[in-house]
């Protein structure tokens, strides 16, 4: 009996904290490589068993050398280093789990994500660089890589982004349920469910998430807030978040999507007004209340029986109250009150992507980027024979 497709996903989120390899078996499918088709969905959530995960953290040089290169502060010899620098640390994260995978995904680190020309900043191109050569994956782990998922979609017409909701649409969608699966990484971003009709999934960047707050956190040289305790410890300056509440990106209407290149404490008017702990306050609840906004304009009127939330942001209590005080009565949960593994769910969703690329099946949403079509999103990097 043929064994089910087995892929290990990679995945650097914009947080920047580490690499997250989850490898997922996908029972009833295809095998890779196989003539066929996907099956029809059925069943309750989520479809894609996760048989292993492991999380391993940057090094602060590493993480520093990452986060210089999305601030515009790296140099093109410092840009070309991170890349086969980071090839390097995810090829040792893949070789951990490869040994049972058929084909690996990787999404690889962002370092900019323009969506939409901006020529006030200078950029007259949409564009998008992930870096983490794949060649290094290959050449470590002797298996097929998929990598460079973004650029054929934004080719096509799309915006890039968002990829995942492709992915959660296969393992979280369900008959008769209205369900919101988000995630608060250093951008939010949710898709929306309305049962199996996957004509009627929506999904989009909201805004920021943590990238905000962990550069407040960054202020106490630290990482992020740990525990919420510095959001749940400052003045909040609601003349501030009402003034950046009407940011054009936050009232545009989907498909949409951002990243850490326009949501930092330097495009903020008069956040360095406020004392350290004021920031970190005043950032929390602007970006939970970013994320609220988005849901009262997009999502509420459609319906909206549940929101599952992954991500770090599910780990901030501080967060998470906000959130749900915002959105009641709906039901806000997180991915471990479901019993469900919310680090896994990015590098999880790119797995499948990967899968559906190898196999030759388009593996986008256009009504979600925005693209003229569906395309076959991820570049084939093969060992030698």
């Amino acid at each position: 009996m043929t064994r089910a497709p087995r892929i290990l996903g990679l995945m650097t989120g914009t947080s920047v904290d580490g690499i997250d390899a989850v490898l997922i078996e996908l029972p009833g499918w295809p095998a890779c490589g196989t003539p066929g088709r996907p099956p029809q969905l059925s069943g309750p959530a989520p479809r894609v068993t996760v048989l292993e995960h492991r999380h391993t953290p940057f090094t602060d040089d590493l993480r520093d050398a990452l986060l210089a290169a999305g601030r515009d502060d790296a140099r093109t010899s410092d840009l070309t280093q991170a890349n086969f620098w980071l090839g390097e640390v995810l090829a040792a994260a893949a070789a951990e789990l490869s040994d049972g995978a058929d084909v690996i995904a990787s999404h690889g680190q962002t370092v900019h994500h323009i969506p939409a020309p901006d020529p006030a900043r200078g950029w007259h191109t949409r564009s998008t660089l992930q870096i983490g050569e794949a060649s290094m994956i290959v050449e470590r782990t002797g298996r097929p890589v998929i990598s460079d998922f973004r650029p054929p979609d934004m080719a096509a017409g799309g915006q890039g982004a968002p990829l995942v909701p492709f992915a959660d649409h296969l393992m979280y969608a369900e008959h008769g349920v209205r369900r919101a699966v988000h995630n608060l990484g250093g951008i939010s971003n949710l898709t929306y469910l309305p049962g199996l009709d996957v004509a009627g999934v929506l999904a989009f960047d909201t805004g920021p998430a943590n990238a905000l707050i962990d550069e407040a956190a960054g202020l106490f040289h630290r990482r992020f807030d740990d525990g919420g305790q510095l959001g749940a410890s400052g003045y909040v300056a609601d003349p501030l978040i009402r003034t950046w509440l009407d940011d054009p990106y936050l009232l545009a209407a989907p498909p949409k999507s951002t990243g850490r290149e326009r949501w930092n404490l330097q495009q903020l008017p008069g956040v360095f007004e406020l004392d350290a702990r004021d920031i970190a306050a005043t950032v929390t609840a602007f970006s939970v209340r970013s994320v609220a906004q988005a849901y009262e304009q997009f999502v509420l009127p459609l319906g909206l029986d549940e929101v599952v939330v992954a991500g770090g942001g599910a780990l901030n209590p501080t967060f998470m109250a906000q959130f749900r005080q915002a959105l009641a009565p709906v039901p806000v949960v997180t991915f471990e009150e479901r019993g469900w593994n919310s680090a896994a769910r990015e590098a999880a969703a790119f797995a499948v992507l990967g899968y559906y690329a190898y196999q030759g099946w388009p593996n986008t949403l256009p009504a979600t980027t925005g693209a003229r079509h569906a395309v076959i999103a991820g570049k084939l990097s093969r060992p030698a024979p």
